[in-house]
């Protein structure tokens, strides 16, 4: 593909929670490293995507920029030495990679569970963001509505996204799994993230579990997922009571640092089996809370997706699914490489317009109005005729990957050099 995207990619694939949790960075952070990236390294076609599972950057540059972005990255997360970290990200140095990696995680065929819902959202709210910013050029705005189309014709032209299999379903699986002996168990969902409202839901139309509560520091927002999903409120200062008669804590709190400590889950009084499932990136709760005596713990990378019906039907229609991207990608490379002629055709429209205008110009004080104005119109539909071919040909050129001879041909003929790409 004609076009220096690139791409830096750390994701689940290669970096551990522990890894990802250092990296991780929230709306307020996405947009302060935008800025940066956009106006102190001068990149554009600019997205920062951050997620449970990845942290990606998707920029156009003539060059490899993944140190110097991967430096700022440790700069804002305060990282002393954060070229420790190299090994774990991904470099997608050219646009063939780069796009095809994009519409991978976007369609979430890169997702810990394939077909995850959740990525397609969060590619749309960065692309806002990268908006926002005015960091988004014309190869980006046409990418992300490529991928979004894309994205579309997937839902409706595959199974692909039939059924619940995603991280927060994964996560009600877990539970069922962990509960199977327990009578009528008690679920506590705290904090109310993008996964922690699925996860409400998917438990609210659980016929399994009828004892389900949330916990949230906003409580009207509580209130309305509580009422919508028919669970159970409870107030963010009665967060003791509540973990302490919980049989299964879910937390999805978004928090730089561990909410749940493993002093605060010591004081619970613990007299049989608690299950605490962490689903925050960074996590939520520390990782030795697992030491309290009948504490387990699960965090995200520890949920795996089962081989569900529903999963199944996703992965039989992966190969449905690669053979609709690669048509968008077809199509996104044939206007990528038209991109490459337009201001070509732009000046010969130019050298034809400025020789259609003297011959006006010497004709027309010889002609009434309206034969001027016949005249006008016949020389500009001449114009668009003789256009025509030499553009059709253009095109036909560029897919061929043969536009340069034909350019140089068109550029010596018409004396191109000489004009202004704009009309």
């Amino acid at each position: 593909m004609p076009h220096p995207f690139k791409a830096v990619s750390l994701s689940f694939k290669k970096a551990p929670l522990e890894i990802r949790e250092l990296i991780a960075l929230d709306e307020a952070a996405c947009r302060r490293f935008l800025h940066t990236l956009h106006h102190e390294l001068a990149l554009t076609d600019l997205l920062v995507l951050s997620t449970c599972n990845r942290t990606e950057v998707y920029y156009a540059a003539d060059r490899d920029q993944s140190p110097a972005i991967i430096e700022a990255l440790g700069e804002l997360k305060n990282l002393a030495n954060v070229s420790q970290y190299f090994p774990y990200f991904d470099i997608l140095d050219s646009a063939d990679e780069a796009v095809q990696h994009l519409f991978d995680v976007a369609m979430g065929l890169d997702a810990q569970v394939v077909g995850d819902l959740q990525i397609s959202n969060q590619v749309k709210q960065a692309y806002q963001w990268s908006a926002d910013e005015d960091a988004a050029g014309p190869f980006l705005h046409r990418l992300l509505h490529t991928v979004f189309f894309t994205n579309k014709r997937v839902q409706q032209e595959t199974s692909f996204r039939d059924g619940a299999a995603s991280t927060s379903y994964a996560a009600l699986e877990l539970v069922e799994e962990l509960t199977a002996d327990v009578a009528n168990p008690r679920v506590l969902i705290v904090g109310l993230g993008e996964i922690g409202e699925d996860v409400c839901r998917h438990f609210g139309d659980s016929k399994f579990f009828t004892d389900v509560t949330i916990c949230n520091r906003t409580r009207s927002k509580a209130a309305i997922l509580a009422a919508e999903c028919g669970l159970k409120i409870l107030d963010f200062e009665d967060l003791a009571q509540g973990l302490k008669e919980a049989d299964v804590i879910i937390s999805s709190i978004n928090a730089p640092t561990p909410f749940f400590t493993r002093e605060l889950v010591a004081n619970l009084d613990v007299l049989s089996y608690k299950f605490f499932i962490d689903l925050s990136v960074p996590r939520s709760i520390e990782s030795d809370v697992e030491t309290v005596p009948g504490v387990l713990v699960y965090n995200i990378d520890s949920i795996q997706s089962k081989a569900s019906a529903a999963l199944e039907r996703r992965l039989a229609a992966v190969p449905q699914v690669r053979a609709i991207i690669a048509e968008s990608i077809t199509g996104l490379n044939d206007w990528s490489k038209e991109m490459l002629v337009s201001p070509t055709i732009q000046k010969l429209k130019n050298a034809l317009e400025q020789i259609r205008q003297e011959e006006m110009d010497r004709f027309q004080k010889k002609m009434s109005p309206e034969e001027a104005r016949r005249m006008d119109e016949v020389t500009k539909s001449l114009m668009q005729k003789i256009l025509k071919h030499p553009v059709i040909q253009l095109k036909a050129a560029c897919k061929r990957g043969e536009a340069d001879q034909l350019i140089d041909v068109l550029t010596d003929l018409f004396d191109l050099e000489n004009q202004p790409t704009v009309a």
